[in-house]
Formats: C-alpha cells, structure tokens, sequence
C-alpha cells in the first residue's frame, strides 16, 4: 500500500462553545472533554496509525501560534496555514496538494480536530479497512457512523446494500445521497430505514483522487491551488497563497465535491464517535453527582438539580435552579437553559455587530 497522510482540519472557530472557545483558543484548542485539549487527542489516537511526520495540520494564522503551543513535539513545517478560513473545501484541496508533491501515490486521511473517539483501536481499524479500500477502488471514502437515535444536529449519508458491492463484506458500501441535518420526523424516518447513517465529516482517499475530482467539480479552486501548489518551498509561496485566499470560494467538501462525485463509498463506524456540537453534547458526556449536577470549579448549589458549570476563576452559587449551563471566563459569562446551547453561535454573531471584538 502507498504512504498514507493524515490531514487534521483544525482552523474553526467553535462559536458554539462562546465564551470559551474565541478566535485565537478555539474549541479543538480547549479540554471541553477529559484532561487533554481536543487537538492533542485527535493527534494522539492517529499517531499509532499514521506517524507525526507523514501529517498536516491545516490551521489559520490567528491559531498557529496557540496550536504551536499546545503541540511543542510536532513538525512546525507540517503545520499549514490559511490566511482566512474558506471552508473544508479549499482546505483539503491545499492539503492534498502538499502531499500529492511530497508522494504522487500518498493516500490521505482526512480528520477533524475536534471530535471525540472512545474507541480508538476500532476507531483505527475502521480507518486501515477504508485507507485498504481507497488504494484499490481509487475511490473517496467517507466514515458514516451507525446512529443511535433520531439526532437533528448531524448530516446524514444513505447508503446502498444490493448485493453487487465487493466491498460489503469489510463494512464499506456505495453512497446513494447526502442529506442536510433532518428536522425530528425525518431523522426518526432515517433511523427506522436502516441505511442512514451520521456523517462524520472524516474522509479516505488518494491525495491525487480528490485533486481530480476537485477539478472536475471546482474547477477555479483546482486551477488556484495548482498555481499556488508550484511555488512550495520557494519565497513566493506566502505571497501567492495570501492572494489566493483572497480570490477563492469558501465552500465545503461535502456540498462541492462528494456530493457531486460518482465514485464515493462509507465505511460503517462505531467507535463512540460524538462530534461535540454544542454545550449540550458536553453536559451529556459529562459526569454527575446525585443531584445531576456537574460542577467545574468553586460552586455553592441549593435546591438544584441537572447544572452543568464551569465556574473558571469565579464563585458561582446556584440556587433553587434546574437544568442551566452556566460558563464562566475571565471576561465574560454564559447563563443557558440546557436545550438551547445551539444558539449561543447568536452570541457571537451579535459581539460581530455590535464590533465587540474583545470578546471574540
């Protein structure tokens, strides 16, 4: 088998993890779950599989420094920077152009930095199953993962089990379609089906496979990044790549590129996969006390049940309350009824009106 890469995508922002999570220490820079901040443990579960030096990470020029910080051991010349973000597509595009240099046969997997895995030597061995079947099909392959209820908060990817599939037998199967994020009746709909699963946003492929269907479906960004791709290793690369930035369309993979490609087979995964979404997903996996409290920090509670806080530096006392998120920084504090915590992204888009930027 060819050289395999490992891409892991970590340039967002996490607006739904305000106040925690800013511009410059975003949610994969941040311990939303367990000891260790999520980028550490995404690097972590894939370096048994694919070494330090054989991966990118693809961050922005406000995080670097942050995920530099975080990550002393790991390759600084692996570490590509967007002048701004533009979306999976673009990102991955610029990726595979590194690695296609490096290895015209190299195959890529592509991860984001931000998700949670419970099971990593499943979660590998679903990833050395789909790096096996991208090398012989020269197919894309995306990791579905088999859902556990009617969730709203994930896109969804159909697949076809018709017999005709040489793959079947190791789990991967042909693609039929993309779905948005449901509302509840079709997302109950989905699970009843039994060919739906979530999809995880982590993507199998040959870095040269997805550069040519990347000029098949996005052309103008094959023809950006091929330009830009020519002057790696020279002065004129950090110029070019800042005008290129600057010209090009944010768009994701998904609605670019996968849904438009013929060629595309999931690979069933079920490895505790959650892709921590929201303060709410948070609150899920965290444990309680007899009350349903998770309490993080100094918290005086009264006649409170099901809170989750995160007290930072501060005293937080509840009293006669149930079922809130509460967060608090050094600057600022979240007050959420638990249910709600997808809208907080509203916080963030309100500070950008109102050129609050000190709280970003």
């Amino acid at each position: 088998m060819p050289n395999s890469y490992a891409v892991i995508m970590a340039g967002g922002v996490g607006s739904r993890f305000w106040p925690r999570s800013r511009e410059r220490t975003p949610k994969q820079l941040l311990d939303i779950v367990g000891k260790e901040s999520m980028i550490q443990n995404t690097l972590a579960r894939i370096e048994p599989l694919i070494a330090p030096m054989n991966t990118f990470l693809v961050t922005n020029a406000r995080q670097r420094d942050a995920v530099v910080k975080q990550l002393p051991f790991f390759p600084k010349d692996n570490i590509l920077v967007e002048p701004i973000g533009r979306n999976t597509a673009p990102c991955i595009a610029l990726a595979a152009a590194w690695v296609r240099r490096i290895d015209p046969e190299g195959m890529m997997v592509v991860l984001p930095a931000d998700h949670l895995v419970r099971d990593q030597q499943e979660f590998r061995r679903v990833l050395e199953i789909a790096l096996q079947v991208a090398e012989e099909s020269e197919a894309l392959l995306t990791i579905g993962i088999q859902p556990s209820r009617p969730e709203t908060g994930y896109g969804y990817i159909q697949f076809v089990d018709d017999g005709l599939n040489p793959y079947a037998e190791r789990g991967v199967y042909r693609v039929k379609t993309f779905a948005e994020k449901p509302n509840v009746e079709t997302a109950e709909r989905f699970l009843k089906s039994g060919d739906f699963l979530w999809n995880s946003g982590m993507f199998v492929w040959k870095a040269k496979t997805i550069l040519q269907e990347v000029q098949t479906h996005l052309p103008d960004l094959y023809a950006s990044i091929t330009t830009l791709a020519s002057t790696i290793g020279t002065l004129e690369y950090t110029t070019l790549l800042e005008e290129t930035y600057g010209l090009i369309r944010g768009i994701s993979i998904d609605y670019g590129v996968m849904e438009k490609a013929g060629n595309v087979y999931v690979v069933k995964g079920d490895f505790g996969w959650n892709d921590v979404g929201s303060w709410d997903e948070v609150v899920n996996l965290t444990p309680t006390n007899n009350d349903g409290n998770a309490l993080r920090g100094k918290v005086f509670v009264k006649d409170a049940r099901n809170n989750y806080v995160e007290a930072g530096n501060a005293l937080v006392a509840l009293i006669g309350v149930d079922n809130l998120i509460v967060v608090v920084t050094d600057d600022a504090v979240l007050v959420c009824r638990q249910g709600h915590s997808q809208e907080v992204k509203e916080v963030v888009d309100f500070i950008r009106r109102k050129h609050m930027d000190e709280y970003l």
